[in-house]
């Protein structure tokens, strides 16, 4: 059975309706073979990234910057689930490691703005040679009942491309 890996840092009530959806569309009963497997950034390991087949990922943009749980998550796991650096130290994104080419989803909820939380993802998902499974999430104010759909379909796209 494939194994999805949702890693979140949900503190306000948009992000928590917006990681319900995400975990939600995920389940769906249309989706069959794919367990679900929800985890806090701050609890997320690097066994956890090991054993999964896509990930999806939510954050909130703090001061134009993914949130420091979803940072601590990066930090703790990236070099063990086979992120590379270039000699300067710089994300390398030739991306051999045992978790090259699958496949993530990414949700980011902000009051102004998501530009920096989701280049600063994208640049770590990038070193780690993960695929962009569908087109980032990215609400701005308050959730309504379109970016509640939204978030559903995010995760039943990343689940359904595990099945094939």
């Amino acid at each position: 059975m494939a194994r999805l890996l949702v890693v979140h840092h949900s503190p306000t009530r948009s992000l928590q309706t917006l990681t319900e959806a995400v975990v939600a569309g995920a389940s769906d009963d249309e989706i069959e073979g794919v367990e679900v497997v929800v985890r806090p950034a701050l609890e997320a390991t690097a066994d956890d990234v090991l054993a999964a087949d896509g990930y999806l990922l939510g954050t909130s943009a703090n001061f134009g910057y993914m949130s420091g749980a979803l940072k601590h998550f990066f930090d703790s796991t990236f070099l063990q689930v086979g992120g590379a650096l270039d000699p300067t130290g710089a994300a390398d994104d030739s991306g051999a490691g045992p978790t090259v080419k699958r496949p993530y989803g990414l949700y980011v909820h902000g009051r102004y703005d998501t530009t920096g939380a989701v280049r600063s993802v994208q640049s770590i998902v990038g070193a780690l040679g993960w695929r962009q499974g569908y087109d980032v999430l990215e609400v701005l104010g308050d959730v309504g009942e379109a970016e509640t759909e939204a978030a559903y379909e995010l995760g039943g796209t990343i689940a359904a491309l595990l099945t094939t």
